[in-house]
């Protein structure tokens, strides 16, 4: 009788072996990477020119990556569970770093500043 609950134990312990599964269209890093630089360009645009639509500036920039917003979505929660979310976000700073060598600047002077960065936008995190 043991034996019959420790087997069922053992079952039960491998039988669970992800929180979520891959998603069928799952978007790669380097992908990921490219879109979160993009959505952060497009988030500052609508700071900056409040009358522009901030929804329709995402729609733009998934179709441009031919990324389904779905298929987004589930690779975002993917990699979140994953963890690998931190390696993506580096990814996406050092993309906004090529395209914009003056921001490291930026962030190092705000960041010495106040030294606070939660509002600072995606390259100080």
């Amino acid at each position: 009788m043991k034996k019959l609950i420790f087997f069922f134990v053992l079952i039960s312990l491998f039988s669970c072996g992800d929180y979520i599964d891959k998603p069928k269209n799952l978007v790669s890093q380097d992908k990921m990477a490219a879109i979160m630089a993009d959505l952060a360009i497009n988030d500052q645009a609508t700071f900056m020119y409040p009358n522009s639509n901030l929804e329709s500036g995402t729609r733009f920039v998934l179709k441009t990556h031919n990324v389904k917003s779905e298929d987004y979505i589930e690779s975002f929660k993917y990699y979140v569970v994953k963890e690998k979310m931190n390696g993506i976000v580096e990814d996406a700073q050092e993309i906004l770093l090529k395209k914009d060598p003056k921001a490291e600047k930026y962030v190092k002077d705000k960041k010495s500043k106040t030294g606070n960065t939660e509002n600072l936008p995606l390259l100080s995190r």
